[in-house]
């Protein structure tokens, strides 16, 4: 979908996914999520939701609807991702 046909609710939809991601890469690095998975597993999920993040941030349409810390928890989330794949 072109960017300039983007509305604040689908801006803000692409946003709430995000977090979906955001979310879930915090709750396995914490351990509140996925823990009946294997370690691979968890590495697999946090790569493709790190993954996700990276692309979304490329696009100025995503960054320019962010609110609040919404950009630095993000890169909390891809920070804390990718520390839990180096280290497991």
């Amino acid at each position: 979908m072109p960017e300039e046909s983007l509305t604040q609710e689908e801006i803000r939809s692409s946003i709430n996914a995000a977090f979906d991601s955001v979310n879930l890469i915090n709750g396995i690095v914490n351990g509140t999520q996925m823990n009946n998975e294997s370690t691979q597993e968890k590495k697999d999920c946090i790569d493709r939701n790190v993954s996700h993040l990276d692309l979304m941030i490329t696009k100025s349409w995503f960054t320019d609807g962010l609110v609040d810390d919404e950009a630095t928890d993000i890169a909390s989330a891809v920070t804390a991702g990718n520390s839990f794949i180096a280290a497991n």
